[in-house]
């Protein structure tokens, strides 16, 4: 209570310390939901909003409170445009009800008022669409992202920032070299962990590493562990990494890494039993991996 009498705002944990308390808690997994058509008619639903929403809450409720995060991937709300979006903003909802962190898989990047604008769709306390990061392009400089980030630090959220995908044409230009013999993925983790530095337990501004990217981060020189921030793994599971892969792809900052998998567990479904199921053997599966004494 402040002198005045009036109750004092509780001070924002920040994103990085909740994520890892998240994942210390219920194992470095992160699920997501990726409601795409093929998906929908495997668990017997519509490719339509009437599907697309059943099988989002049918997710949250099955693996609210028992994952360390929940990324819906917003193209596939996108798809089905307004109605779409009004069914991501339950999803947040209801994940936010069900204790359960977000990573709104959104990849935005653009300059100056647009890249604000962003900010402010998810990454402000006013915008339904805020979860509790998002996924962002540093591909316009790294400078360009700086409304975000100064939004999400201001909110207690976080960024995910596109460091090494798995994708081949992403090689291109994460694997590009500039003019000071520094690769375009080095100077991104370089960025960030600047942003991160002193945070304890870990920084807010994350990367994506793909999990199948094999050495590409030793090749292009780029220093994982320093960044002291969350490692977004996408292409566990069904996309074939694993125990060995994890290993060679993050090494000594295997202690960073949130594996994210989403059709090795989504597949399991609609049966909530199920979903249950396959998300505690891929959290175990990955608490294995990446927490064992090395």
């Amino acid at each position: 209570m402040t002198a005045s009498g009036a109750v004092a705002a509780q001070p924002v944990v920040p994103f990085g310390a909740r994520l890892a308390a998240a994942m210390d808690d219920r194992g470095p997994l992160c699920v997501g939901i990726d409601p795409h058509a093929s998906l929908l008619t495997a668990w017997g639903l519509g490719d339509d909003v009437a599907g697309l929403r059943e099988f989002s809450l049918r997710v949250v409720d099955a693996l609210g409170g028992r994952v360390a995060a929940l990324k819906p991937q917003a193209a596939f709300f996108e798809r089905h445009g307004s109605a779409g979006l009004a069914v991501l903003e339950e999803v947040l909802v209801a994940a936010r009800a069900a204790g359960t962190l977000t990573i709104v898989d959104a990849k935005r990047g653009d300059i100056g008022s647009t890249m604000a604008g962003y900010g402010d769709a998810f990454l402000s306390d006013a915008s339904p669409l805020a979860g509790d990061a998002v996924t962002v392009s540093p591909y316009l400089g790294f400078g360009s992202l700086a409304p975000a980030l100064e939004r999400a630090t201001a909110t207690g959220r976080g960024v995910f920032v596109l460091c090494l995908t798995s994708n081949a044409e992403g090689r291109e230009v994460q694997h590009a070299v500039g003019a000071d013999g520094v690769s375009v993925a080095a100077s991104v983790a370089a960025q960030a962990a600047a942003l991160n530095a002193g945070a304890d337990p870990m920084g807010s501004v994350g990367l994506v590493v793909g999990a199948t990217v094999g050495g590409a981060a030793r090749d292009t020189g780029t220093d994982l562990e320093s960044v002291n921030g969350p490692l977004l793994a996408p292409g566990v599971g069904a996309q074939g990494a694993g125990r060995r892969e994890l290993a060679q792809v993050f090494g000594s900052a295997r202690a960073q890494v949130l594996a994210s998998s989403s059709r090795g567990v989504l597949a399991a479904g609609p049966d909530a039993a199920a979903l249950r199921t396959a998300a505690a053997e891929a959290a175990a599966d990955v608490r294995s991996a990446l927490r064992a004494a090395r």
